[in-house]
């Protein structure tokens, strides 16, 4: 604050380099500083607003709630009864260009990821030469990416300016925002900011990848903020369906950008207070430049139900299973749902084992950091079952999402190690299908009811809530905020222009509202919202230890090989007459059953030969050539009798 009043007005010191901060700690000025109540008087004739002072906001340090209270004054103000160096200011204080500065801030916003597809959220901000991202997710296969077990970000923009990138800062532990920090870690070593569950969830899979030991958690509460180079990022507690989610306000000197996270309002959520509304409501009468909010739930009108009513369900379902072994699949890390579940068996003398290694390993993480309220005695290993009665236990697992490997896809297959279904077990599926996965959902609840078990789904009882906020929750966000500009993130194109239209229906100027995609950048200033070129952004696919070695080649010819078959034709040449010395010989994969095919195996062979004497007859001996004559003539042939096109693979050997 001194200093930057004394070069303003003092002739002698313009141009010197009065301080540097570094972590918050100034070093001392060679000339003799005002003492504070020169300071205050002077401050009270010229009140100059400026931004947070660097002790209050060193790089990395976090800032309390209270701090963030008193920085919502316009400008400076003295307090008689106070330490009269305790002076705080706007937090969103735009400050004034001189002349030989450029004419407007601005701050530049791309997409990675989680714009017209559901996961793989994944945001760059840049402001005055500095970057930060926000969540670095992963997202689940489609059906046609046969063979992969994981999508993430491209990175290739990210790599290109990883020297302007001080930070990745998370809002929640889902697999859809961390899921893919440890492949960004394997490229970059930034710091990682989140919450104490969030980084708990973020340190295993780091372990899993060997990259514990180099990456640099930085543990951060609801309140408090950080500053990463000139950008300030205020963490705001908001309701979500796994504990410690937070929302942003992202201070800028272009102004101050508000991104809610994943959210929802919740006015008596199972762990956790409610949503921090009377600090976004702040923040609006502050002045928020623009507004990004989830829009899963865009399409949905009303409110979202509480998540206590799930307790009450739990309850009845209890009743009605009372002579039942209670099977409940849900998403590993919803503990507030896995935490009604365990009251519950708790109050009717059940004991509770789990199934799953997300759910175990989840559970392990919520315990040592205390978002679980676990009774002694009532966990026991899954190896125990066997000790009690069906109606003296709980089992909590995985796979409400009808994954392929998920424990309960393998007790409906009959393929679990420890677990067998039957006619008396009650099966809750606690979860709602994610867009594309209710065929898995349908197929693993028919193979279970095969086995005689009762189901309760979503569709039946209310043993499902969601974590995203429904369509009255979105508007009062976009009250109280009062953005200037508005951009609905975290949804399909559907759910994207939904939440415009409501913004719209709300008073939002049409130009005023950007729907983007994946690799769009916009550039965002106190007086427009203009849209800059693209980047490089898109899917890179994981399977096995693959990363990004499967495309969209390799994709065609596994979707060939899945519906068609394979064809191997083998033949043996001799490098001095390049006659046949062998074979052909067909060897058919997914096609045909050759035994049941000899007629149609003979044909082939009788093409494979006239390709063969076609390209002796042109003097023609690049196997290149050759294999493609076979190819070509094999393939008609095989069209010709049975109108499917299997993919042709020849092997040439010489003797």
């Amino acid at each position: 604050m001194i200093s930057d009043f004394n070069k303003k007005n003092n002739p002698k010191r313009k141009g010197q380099n009065i301080r540097k901060v570094r972590y918050g700690k100034p070093t001392q000025s060679k000339r003799k500083r005002p003492s504070a109540l020169e300071t205050a008087k002077l401050f009270d004739r010229i009140p100059t607003p400026q931004k947070l002072s660097d002790q209050q906001l060193g790089s990395g340090e976090l800032i309390s709630a209270e701090v963030l209270a008193k920085s919502s004054a316009r400008s400076f103000s003295r307090n008689e009864n106070e330490n009269s160096s305790n002076y705080t200011r706007r937090s969103d204080y735009q400050p004034k260009k001189s002349s030989h500065h450029k004419s407007e801030s601005t701050v530049r916003i791309t997409f990675l990821g989680g714009l017209n597809e559901i996961g793989k959220n994944i945001t760059l901000f840049e402001c005055d030469d500095d970057m930060f991202l926000l969540d670095c997710g992963m997202a689940f296969p489609d059906g046609d990416m046969l063979g992969v077990d994981l999508v993430i970000p491209d990175f290739t923009y990210l790599e290109r300016n990883k020297d302007k990138i001080k930070g990745v800062v998370l809002t929640h532990g889902h697999e859809d925002h961390i899921g893919a920090i440890p492949y960004l870690l394997k490229k970059m070593n930034i710091p990682i900011y989140g919450t104490a569950l969030t980084l708990g969830l973020v340190e295993s899979k780091l372990k899993e990848h060997n990259l514990r030991s180099k990456a640099k958690l930085n543990v951060v509460k609801a309140g408090q903020r950080i500053k990463l180079g000139r950008i300030a990022i205020e963490f705001i507690h908001v309701n979500h369906s796994i504990p410690d989610s937070v929302g942003l306000a992202i201070h800028t000197s272009a102004g101050t950008i508000v991104h809610t996270g994943d959210f929802k309002i919740d006015c008596t959520p199972t762990t956790g207070g409610m949503i921090d509304l009377s600090r976004f409501a702040e923040i609006g009468k502050q002045g928020v430049l623009a507004l990004m909010a989830d829009s899963t739930n865009a399409e949905r009108p009303g409110y979202t139900m509480t998540e206590q009513k799930i307790g009450h369900t739990f309850d009845m379902l209890f009743k009605e299973a009372e002579n039942s072994r209670i099977i409940i699949a849900t998403f590993a890390s919803n503990l507030g749902r896995i935490q009604q579940i365990l009251n519950c068996a708790h109050k009717y003398g059940r004991k509770v084992a789990f199934s799953g290694r997300s759910m175990i390993n989840n559970m392990t993480i919520a315990s040592e950091l205390g978002y679980v309220d676990v009774p002694d005695g009532l966990v026991i290993d899954i190896d125990m079952l066997g000790q009690y009665t069906k109606d003296q236990v709980v089992l909590i697992t995985t796979g409400s999402q009808g994954e392929p490997m998920s424990a309960l896809s393998r007790m409906a297959y009959s393929d679990h190690r420890k677990v067998e279904v039957g006619p008396e077990d009650y099966i809750i599926i606690s979860a709602n299908p994610i867009p594309g996965n209710e065929k898995m959902v349908s197929t693993v609840v028919n193979e279970l009811m095969k086995h005689g078990c009762k189901i309760a789904s979503e569709s039946m009882y209310e043993v499902h809530v969601s974590g995203h906020a429904c369509q009255e929750e979105l508007k009062i966000i976009q009250g109280l905020t009062k953005p200037k500009y508005f951009i609905p993130v975290h949804g399909e194109q559907k759910h994207l222009v939904k939440h415009a239209n409501l913004a719209m229906e709300m008073g939002m100027p049409r130009q005023n509202i950007f729907i983007g995609d994946i690799g769009n950048v916009i550039e965002l200033s106190k007086n427009s919202i203009k849209q800059l070129p693209s980047v490089p952004a898109g899917k890179v696919l994981v399977d096995g230890l693959g990363v990004g070695d499967v495309g969209s080649i390799v994709l065609r010819d596994r979707k060939h090989l899945g519906q068609d078959g394979l064809i191997v034709v083998v033949v043996t040449l001799d490098s001095a007459t390049g006659q046949i010395s062998a074979g052909p010989d067909i060897v058919s994969r997914g096609f045909v059953y050759v035994r049941e095919s000899e007629p149609l195996m003979e044909e082939a062979r009788e093409a494979v030969i006239r390709a063969l004497d076609d390209c002796d007859h042109q003097g023609i001996h690049e196997w290149s050539v050759i294999k493609n004559n076979i190819r070509d003539e094999l393939s008609r042939v095989l069209y010709d009798k049975t109108r499917r096109s299997p993919m042709i693979l020849p092997i040439i050997m010489e003797v």
